[in-house]
């Protein structure tokens, strides 16, 4: 009896135990609640960052992205949970990987700043570009496009909210028409249209169901011509402060 609860006990230990590495049973509730304080707190409603602001609550960054790490998404998630966890990974790497090289007057003053793998999630070391171009592009999404933000002027501004399953549609339709309303950024009108690179360099995302215009009228409040002709605007890489 002594050695069959021993046995019992040492099974119940090691399932215990056994959880963590392949994340398979780790519960499914991750929420964002620290980024999103630190999003209230260091950007501002128009999408400038406070890199400073950041340094003091590096502890604070730290602890959302070893929770990142530590439970990355499964296939009991849905769509919208991945996509939020994965966007709001993004965006938090980024600012830890201005963080580690600040102060610089762009991301571009780093060597190689989207191919650093400088992040573990389960058995695999990631960087900017893997979680960019083999896992949210290929999530056939291309509003990511404008929550995606690369600490950049003529990015997407980068939104003062984390990004949740529950509210996900909402917040891409906002932050994409937000990004078209830009002036800044893109120059609308019916038959001539100027704007920004990202949709020169990311134009098969944008036409999975019709054309380039055909997303843009989408999202657009002016209705531009399917011939309109179009043209892109100068990407201002100088630091998003």
């Amino acid at each position: 009896m002594k050695s069959f609860l021993i046995i019992v006990s040492t099974l119940i230990v090691s399932t215990s135990f056994g959880r963590h590495p392949n994340n398979e049973n780790i519960p499914d509730i991750f929420n964002h609640s620290i980024f999103n304080r630190l999003l209230e707190k260091h950007v501002s409603k128009q999408g400038t960052v406070d890199y400073e602001g950041f340094q003091s609550d590096s502890k604070e960054l730290k602890k959302y992205i070893e929770s990142l790490q530590m439970q990355r998404p499964n296939a009991s998630w849905s769509k919208h949970k991945k996509l939020a966890y994965w966007i709001n990974a993004y965006n938090a790497l980024t600012i830890d990987l201005i963080l580690q090289n600040y102060p610089l007057k762009s991301i571009k003053d780093i060597k190689n700043p989207w191919d650093q793998r400088l992040w573990k999630f389960g058995d695999k070391w990631l960087n900017l570009s893997d979680i960019e171009h083999e896992i949210l592009r290929k999530m056939n999404e291309p509003r990511i496009h404008f929550a995606i933000v690369c600490a950049s002027v003529s990015c997407p501004k980068l939104q003062n909210t984390a990004f949740s399953e529950s509210h996900l549609d909402e917040q891409l339709t906002k932050a994409t028409k937000e990004f078209l309303s830009d002036k800044t950024k893109n120059e609308l009108s019916k038959d001539k249209i100027k704007i920004s690179k990202i949709f020169r360099w990311f134009k098969k995302d944008f036409e999975h169901h019709g054309s380039l215009i055909d997303f843009l009228n989408q999202y657009s409040d002016i209705s531009i011509s399917a011939k309109a002709r179009i043209g892109y605007t100068d990407y201002n890489w100088d630091l998003n402060d």
